[in-house]
């Protein structure tokens, strides 16, 4: 999908070098925006290899979401990617889906705000309130509204959780006989978190679309903190100081194969990884994954069922010709 190759070159030719919380240094750059048509195919991937357990585990969490659990008790036999900031029972003290579909309404609001009933119809019986449904809804009777937010942002959770959610906040908006979905995300990890948060989120737009009657439309996806991670210890210092070189390198690339160029040039200058951190600098798998010329999109079927009944087996890609896979270390 040549919009995702233009935000890795995007970022590391304009982004600056920037230390975080995970002790692996980034290349950040401050809000990157793109659109991708959705009528022109299912926007997973082909400059690499995302079928397999990759795909295993994006749709296994894909369905963990839509069913509102805090507990990851349903995806450790398909993926360790929630693992690291589970407790010792496995609940999360953050989770996107509980709030998706189970959004904390206090039980009593300061004087003149407004808060539904316990028997409304988008509450349920823990006293939550059922943001999906409420877009569901809502597309069927009134779907010219502006209003169709989900919110998987609580500011008190966020101030104490160990991972406050990332992609945080989405938006369904019809145009005619299309419905588009805009994310906004907080922070993304360009070689690993993005191409899985495309591709999910596409599918929950097609999925919506297929239950309320319109055409699939447009994803529109903006980043705060767009970043590649670069390293620690000695790499990623490194890039504080040769940053400049790699972005006047790729500023004279004129051909995809050049990439490659730049690739080889970075991985002797610059210093080995340490041993056991091997693959967290993303820049060299992403300039070698920029060489390669994006195939034709694949198409996706989703199992005409509720929304809430998805299973894995109900979801089906067709026409997935992707290159080979490219290892990046997660940064935790």
């Amino acid at each position: 999908m040549r919009q995702y190759l233009d935000l890795v070159t995007d970022v590391l030719s304009n982004g600056q070098h920037k230390p975080n919380r995970t002790g692996v240094d980034t290349i950040s750059a401050f809000s990157r925006h793109y659109e991708v048509d959705l009528q022109e195919g299912f926007p997973l991937l082909t400059t690499k290899d995302l079928s397999g357990f990759r795909w295993n585990s994006l749709i296994h969490e894909f369905v963990w979401y839509l069913s509102g659990e805090e507990h990851i008790r349903t995806l450790r036999e398909e993926t360790g990617i929630w693992d690291a900031w589970a407790d010792e029972e496995g609940r999360l003290d953050t989770a996107y889906g509980r709030f998706w579909r189970r959004f904390p309404v206090p039980d009593e609001g300061l004087p003149g705000e407004a808060w539904p009933e316990d028997t409304h119809r988008w509450m349920n019986d823990e006293g939550t309130f059922d943001q999906i449904q409420y877009v569901l809804d809502t597309l069927r009777e009134n779907p010219n509204s502006r209003r169709m937010v989900v919110n998987a942002w609580h500011p008190a959770n966020a101030a104490v959780s160990t991972l406050p959610p990332c992609h945080y906040s989405f938006v369904f908006n019809v145009q005619g006989d299309k419905l588009n979905l805009h994310l906004t995300q907080r922070s993304g990890d360009i070689a690993l978190g993005i191409p899985f948060n495309i591709a999910a989120y596409a599918l929950l737009a097609t999925a919506v679309a297929q239950r309320t009657g319109f055409e699939v439309g447009k994803f529109a996806h903006t980043v705060v903190d767009a970043h590649v991670y670069c390293g620690e210890g000695d790499r990623g210092a490194w890039y504080g100081d040769h940053l400049s070189d790699l972005q006047t390198r790729l500023a004279d690339v004129s051909s995809r194969d050049e990439y490659l160029d730049v690739r080889d040039w970075l991985v002797e200058a610059a210093p080995a990884e340490a041993e056991g951190k091997e693959r967290y600098d993303h820049v060299p798998g992403l300039l070698k994954q920029c060489a390669r010329e994006p195939g034709d999109r694949p198409t996706i079927d989703v199992a005409d069922v509720p929304l809430d009944e998805l299973t894995y087996d109900d979801i089906e890609l067709h026409d997935y010709d992707p290159d080979e896979g490219i290892r990046f270390a997660v940064a935790e």
